[in-house]
């Protein structure tokens, strides 16, 4: 039941690259994520975020836990040794 929920949370791949500036062929910084974060939810707690600016955040929050997946599943993916 939940096992195809990030394909079915991402509905516009490439839309936070587009909106950042960063080009489709490069990373997002995490810098950079956590910059954008960090600015609209100082605006969300305000109470002064956009239609448009909610749906950033909420794109650089699922990106930035998919970067923890994709840096827990790598580390989980290392070559076993033999003792």
């Amino acid at each position: 039941m939940a096992d195809k929920w990030i394909q079915k949370a991402i509905k516009k791949p490439g839309a936070l690259k587009k909106e950042l500036g960063v080009p489709e062929d490069e990373k997002i910084p995490a810098a950079k994520l956590n910059a954008v974060i960090s600015d609209l939810s100082k605006k969300a707690k305000e109470g002064e975020l956009s239609k448009k600016e909610l749906k950033t955040l909420h794109r650089a929050n699922l990106a930035k836990t998919l970067k923890s997946f994709k840096e827990f599943t790598e580390e989980e993916n290392l070559p076993q040794t033999k003792e």
